[in-house]
């Protein structure tokens, strides 16, 4: 059987905590700041881990589960 191949876009996006835990960046931090506030552009900046209902699915794109 041929081996398994993981997704690129998914391997870019996700990392694994030492925990098992899958932490995630945050979306809309790329452009058109002047309408966001200073308090939401600092949550945005950091990172977060993915919801308990996607990580089943986030683990079959890292071939992992």
């Amino acid at each position: 059987m041929p081996k398994m191949k993981t997704r690129s876009g998914a391997k870019k996006r996700f990392k694994l905590t030492s925990s098992g835990k899958i932490k995630r960046e945050k979306a809309f931090a790329n452009h058109i700041f002047t309408k966001k506030t200073r308090k939401r552009k600092r949550n945005l900046n950091k990172a977060t881990l993915v919801n308990k209902a996607d990580v089943s699915r986030v683990l079959r794109q890292l071939t992992l589960g």
